[in-house]
């Protein structure tokens, strides 16, 4: 049942983010998150609240017409009451004159049990590759 529902909470990141639920999006973290995006960014993993995650998702995310995360191949550990979640993704940003832009690799998200069940902890997201103009 643990596995299931870690992937649940890790399906939910991106659901929420892509059907812009912001604030059904913060529920699925923990009061303090590991974000590691230097892959795409560059720069330092950074820790955020939730409330500072979805103001910049809701910027970033907002920019785009429509987005879409696709996450699979989900590989869970669990060991008490902590969890590892690795996953492949696919992304994809509509832009406002039609183009996409695409990216695809793996999510790591650690996560921890709580009262409210799952909330994700860290985040490390490795782009692999990448399609169209960001």
């Amino acid at each position: 049942m643990d596995r299931l529902d870690v992937i649940d909470t890790c399906t939910r990141m991106a659901w929420h983010a892509d059907q812009r639920e912001w604030s059904d999006l913060a529920e699925v973290f923990a009061d303090k998150v590991l974000l590691d995006y230097t892959s795409l960014n560059g720069g330092e993993p950074v820790v955020l609240t939730p409330a500072q995650i979805v103001e910049g998702w809701e910027g970033a995310l907002g920019a785009y017409v429509a987005t879409q995360h696709l996450i699979g191949n989900h590989l869970v550990t669990v060991a008490g009451d902590a969890a590892v979640c690795t996953a492949s993704f696919q992304a994809t940003h509509r832009k406002d004159d039609d183009s996409l832009w695409t990216l695809g690799g793996t999510y790591r998200f650690d996560l921890a049990r709580t009262g409210g069940g799952w909330r994700i902890t860290g985040v490390v997201m490795t782009a692999a590759w990448s399609d169209g103009a960001r």
